[in-house]
């Protein structure tokens, strides 16, 4: 089971773009492709969200997406999510490369996986066993956007 900082995530997958609201919403896409195909459940942290758009969306069975509000980090809602699961933390591997999300995760037992490492295992999961009709992570970008709605900047 995973508690994944979102934004720590997304500048370390190939296509992806802190600038692009939409690039959530594919890392999502991603992440619920990983979930199925690795069986595990995950918790992903987006922070800044604005209004309309903050709260928590479960997206399918094994991942739930929390947009936390502006005001507020993801950071404190990951520290929080770890407290709240008390010894449970054990179970739990919290993906960020911010130190504070670290010292948390240390501090409540919880394994700690830097960004740019759960990417990498992400890309190869993704690349090993794609699911019919879903991109190699980096692969195609345009096709992503184009699902979601989104116009190439280039256009």
């Amino acid at each position: 089971m995973y508690l994944i900082d979102g934004h720590n995530l997304i500048p370390n997958l190939p296509g992806l773009n802190l600038a692009v609201l939409e690039d959530e919403d594919i890392l999502i896409q991603w992440l619920q492709v990983f979930c199925r195909q690795t069986r595990k459940r995950a918790e992903v942290y987006f922070d800044g969200a604005p209004p309309g758009r903050a709260g928590v969306r479960r997206v399918g069975g094994s991942l739930t997406a929390h947009f936390v509000r502006q005001g507020s980090t993801a950071d404190d809602a990951i520290a929080r999510r770890l407290r709240q699961l008390g010894r449970d933390a054990r179970n739990w591997k919290v993906v960020s490369t911010d130190r504070r999300v670290q010292a948390e995760a240390a501090a409540a037992g919880a394994e700690r996986i830097r960004s740019d490492e759960f990417a990498r295992q992400l890309q190869r999961t993704l690349a090993e066993s794609p699911e019919p009709g879903a991109p190699a992570v980096g692969g195609d970008i345009d096709e992503w956007l184009r699902l979601f709605g989104a116009e190439d900047e280039n256009s």
